[in-house]
């Protein structure tokens, strides 16, 4: 059922709406450019339309056209895909997780249950939300799923949290990803959104399991070692990554740094760690 009392401002980066507004209108205006350009073309003189704008043009413009029934057969088929080669998880296949699954859409307020899947990740530590047409979806990459599930559930309700934050914001709605289809391609741009919205998908994973830090920790160290970092020394190390050269290295990336992400929960009070993590004054 709908929980009422998220704290809506609390889950959402601020600066995510406003730029994703921007990234909107910018898509808009790429678009009536090319319907404009495409709609003089017949009339500029032979010269032009066989020339390489005009090629450029008429690419673009069919491009237009083709682009919900592309995003569309790539969603559809990106499902089957899931569906055909990975677990998916129910009340009687992997039942913890599958019931935290089941809390965590109730308390999000989802209005249908995403679907969870266990997927070969092939030696990566991922995990992504998607949607199809009348489904969502997460996957859980293996390596990342046995690892937390043996070692710390907490961090793996995090990461699910964290995905099912992406569902809950649309991130992964069609009419999100057209709405911003050729905008999100613009270099610096599209990513400083993608960042964004990891931050706020943060946020609900933190907000749905606050002692989930090894969620991100097991991002930043790997597997097998997320128990014995240090935690405090690793929010210190976020405190200090900032300068022009992590700016820069910053801007062309889809996600943020892990280390800031860590800092950046731990500041807002949305992540906190558990009496078994190192403090700061313990060594291996």
């Amino acid at each position: 059922m709908t929980t009422p009392s998220l704290p809506e401002r609390r889950l959402r980066h601020p600066v995510e709406v406003p730029l994703y507004a921007i990234m909107v209108a910018l898509n808009l205006i790429i678009i009536a450019a090319i319907v404009t350009a495409a709609s003089v073309l017949p009339f500029v003189p032979d010269s032009v339309r066989d020339s390489a704008w005009g090629v450029t043009i008429r690419s673009a413009f069919i491009a237009l056209l083709l682009l919900m029934p592309a995003l569309v057969i790539i969603r559809e088929t990106q499902r089957a895909s899931i569906r055909g080669g990975a677990v998916e998880l129910s009340p009687t296949q992997f039942t913890e997780i599958y019931r935290t699954a089941e809390e965590f859409a109730g308390e999000l307020g989802l209005r249908r249950r995403p679907v969870i899947y266990l997927a070969n990740g092939n030696g990566t530590l991922n995990a992504f939300a998607a949607q199809a047409h009348g489904y969502d979806y997460v996957v859980l990459a293996n390596e990342l799923f046995a690892n937390l599930y043996n070692n710390n559930r907490e961090g793996l309700r995090f990461i699910l949290g964290h995905e099912l934050g992406h569902v809950r914001l649309h991130h992964t709605g069609l009419w999100y990803n057209l709405s911003i289809a050729y905008s999100a391609r613009i270099p610096l741009l599209g990513p400083a959104l993608s960042r964004l919205r990891e931050y706020s998908c943060d946020r609900h994973g933190a907000h749905l399991c606050p002692t989930g830090v090894t969620g991100l920790i097991v991002l930043t160290a790997g597997r097998y070692v997320e128990n014995d970092v240090d935690v405090d020394e690793l929010l210190a190390q976020g405190r200090r990554l900032h300068g022009f050269w992590t700016g820069l290295a910053q801007l062309p990336m889809s996600h943020p740094f892990t280390v800031r992400r860590l800092e950046h929960l731990f500041r807002l009070g949305l992540l906190h760690k558990t009496q078994h993590q190192k403090p700061a004054n313990v060594r291996g």
